[in-house]
């Protein structure tokens, strides 16, 4: 039985985050409708647990309960268009971050591709990311939130969480530098 301390917590925890969480399943999911039911679903969740939980960070733990909606539904609606790190074989992950430590220092003139580059072109190249490389540049340049938040919202090690940010910036550099020469 919930009671009115429980609705007082939700409308103080979660509520003030339920555009940042919306902005979270719309990058997640890839439209507007999808996120609509993310969200809500997510808001489900967050008042069933709000009693329950011991929210230190009302952010992270709202972001938290969205990702992880978001991708259970993904997972269940779209299973094709979701590929988790866990999944991926033991050489692909390796691959993965050899490349993004030995990107991190390389400098090329498609650095300057993405400062020239127009909003919806920034959109369509961030959208073509995969899944694991769009949520961490999403919930670090439109969040704002700390490798450390990114961490705990992700469930990943900050080391992890920054190679796939320093990948996910390379690729998006390479996909802006193609759009315009």
């Amino acid at each position: 039985m919930r009671t009115s301390d429980d609705s007082a917590l939700f409308d103080e925890v979660f509520l003030p985050h339920l555009q940042e969480a919306y902005r979270l399943a719309r990058w997640l999911t890839g439209n507007a409708s999808d996120a609509d039911d993310v969200v809500q679903e997510a808001a489900m969740r967050a008042f069933r647990a709000i009693g329950t939980s011991d929210v230190i960070n009302p952010r992270a733990w709202s972001l938290t309960i969205v990702r992880n909606t978001a991708y259970s539904w993904l997972m269940k609606n779209k299973p094709k268009d979701v590929v988790f790190a866990e999944e991926l074989g033991e050489a692909d992950r390796e691959s993965l971050d050899r490349d993004a430590a030995s990107d991190r220092h390389d400098k090329t003139p498609e650095d300057v591709a993405i400062l020239n580059a127009t909003a919806d072109e920034v959109r369509k190249a961030l959208a073509a990311l995969p899944a694991l490389f769009r949520e961490i540049v999403v919930l670090r340049e439109m969040h704002e939130l700390s490798y450390r938040e990114i961490a705990s919202v992700t469930n990943l090690p900050i080391g992890t969480v920054m190679s796939r940010l320093s990948r996910a910036r390379q690729l998006l550099i390479g996909a802006l530098g193609q759009v315009r020469p």
